[in-house]
């Protein structure tokens, strides 16, 4: 059994020893595929650090996260793209529009949201995105960009019914984390008319922690958690779950 956490920022953790026993505990979980997404230039390197301390299991991202959308994003973006060709990309993100804390650089956000999905339909890659608070706003965008190539995975996908078939409708998946552990999280309802085939499994480690640690910092190795509770939902065994969800990561990450 194989679980891939498809969004951690596990790399956050720069302690050694506390890393070690971080990625000690999602091996022993069978959580041994771990995609990292990028958030700004300052994260790079402890993204690579991690990279490098564990290639078999980690896989990057790199994109620039809507709040570090700032005056300087095209500054900040470039230095992003100066590290491209350090490691193998398997997908641009986090990349989207978030409208929950300031609305102050929603054109700037836009402006760098699109621009990243050109880059990643030109390397025929995959995007993550972050929506917060600007479904109608992102769901704008993907329509204007909308081709054979615009391809990729809602993270931390809390939304409607109406909102989760717009998605899968266009090919993406929904990335589903510690919110459908939640007793008021309201995925409970959603995702059992979703076939699972849309869905892959995420942590958004250190963030989102799962029951039954919620309130304490999330890692990766929690997403057994969350494998458990869509494993409920679906009414199949966790081993089936771990199965499509792994292989949907492979499909969309082609790795």
């Amino acid at each position: 059994m194989v679980f891939t956490d498809t969004h951690t920022h596990l790399y956050y953790e720069t302690q050694a020893d506390k890393r070690t026993a971080l990625m000690q505990r999602c091996l022993d979980s069978n959580v041994s595929r771990l995609f990292l997404p990028n958030v700004d230039a300052a994260s790079l390197p402890l993204m690579f650090d991690l990279l490098a301390a564990y290639p078999d299991n980690c896989y990057a991202m790199l994109g620039l996260h809507p709040c570090s959308v700032k005056e300087d994003w095209e500054h900040e973006l470039s230095l992003i793209v100066a590290s491209l060709h350090k490691y193998p990309l398997y997908a641009v993100g986090e990349i989207g529009i978030d409208l929950y804390w300031d609305k102050t650089f929603l054109t700037e956000q836009i402006q760098a949201f699109k621009l990243q999905i050109d880059w990643a339909k030109s390397m025929k890659m995959p995007i993550v995105i972050h929506c917060r608070d600007a479904f109608d706003e992102v769901y704008q965008v993907l329509q204007d960009s909308k081709d054979e190539n615009l391809r990729g995975i809602f993270h931390c996908f809390t939304g409607t019914l109406e909102q989760a078939n717009k998605i899968t409708e266009m090919g993406f998946y929904l990335g589903i984390g510690g919110v459908v552990t939640y007793k008021n999280g309201g995925l409970d309802k959603i995702l059992p008319q979703i076939d699972l085939k849309h869905v892959v499994l995420e942590t958004d480690s250190p963030y989102l922690t799962p029951v039954p640690y919620r309130g304490k910092p999330n890692e990766s190795s929690y997403l057994t958690y969350v494998a458990q509770k869509v494993a409920e939902l679906y009414q199949v065994s966790i081993e089936e779950v771990a199965a499509i969800t792994t292989q949907n990561s492979k499909t969309i990450f082609g790795v």
